[in-house]
């Protein structure tokens, strides 16, 4: 009987990345809401971009949102704290486009109907404990290891802002190695591109991904574009 094999990729990036900082301040603010008035209204959207970070949308709820401390909040507490980072939390501009949820809507939900749908798809598998598929498991790790080695100033050098893919080989459908590992890890400026890579693959992908599972002649790339 044939081996059904393929290769799969997935992404994930660090709590520094433009993405991940948007979902972080539009949850923050949501969280607010949902601490002080359970029963609040929030469809919140974040764009950031070097030096400005604007929060906008629909809100209906009794309590004061100080969007402008949460979003400075979020921007600290993820590491970027300096203007030569792209970001400084405290003179970052924070800007509101803040309108009361729209009557059409509301119309919908006060009668128990939903405000938004979306369409998902999607399974748990027994692959790793977190019940998600190995690539991803992995490229959140990864992830997570690059955020703590910055935090924790074993890489001090790190900035918040990164990305990392892994790639898995298949067989009938089982993962059987690891045959890619791709990171890109913001760093300060003046930094040796052969010593990052070195100190990635040693403190990072090392800890992370599990020796048997790494392929012969497995492909490490780190910051390809410097």
């Amino acid at each position: 009987m044939s081996t059904k094999s393929y290769q799969f990729t997935s992404e994930s990036v660090t709590e520094g990345h433009p993405d991940k900082m948007c979902d972080q301040i539009s949850d923050a603010v949501l969280d607010h809401v949902m601490k002080e008035d359970p029963k609040g209204r929030v469809a919140i959207e974040t764009l950031v971009t070097t030096g400005t970070c604007m929060v906008a949308g629909e809100m209906t709820t009794d309590c004061y949102v100080p969007v402008d401390d949460v979003a400075r909040g979020v921007i600290a507490d993820i590491g970027y704290t300096r203007a030569k980072y792209g970001f400084d939390s405290e003179t970052v501009g924070v800007l509101t486009a803040i309108h009361s949820q729209s009557p059409d809507i509301a119309a919908g939900v006060d009668t128990g109907g939903a405000g938004d749908q979306g369409m998902m798809f999607g399974f748990a598998c027994d692959e790793t404990e977190s019940y998600m598929p190995l690539p991803i498991h992995l490229a959140h790790r990864l992830a997570e290891r690059l955020a703590y080695v910055r935090k924790t100033g074993e890489l001090d050098y790190l900035r918040p802002d990164g990305k990392t893919q892994v790639t898995v080989l298949y067989e009938d459908d089982r993962p059987v190695e690891v045959t890619k590992i791709l990171l890109a890890a913001q760093h300060r400026r003046g930094m040796n591109q052969e010593d990052i890579r070195s100190d990635l693959l040693q403190y990072v992908v090392e800890p992370v991904i599990p020796r048997e599972m790494c392929a012969t002649g497995m492909e490490c790339l780190v910051n390809r574009t410097g």
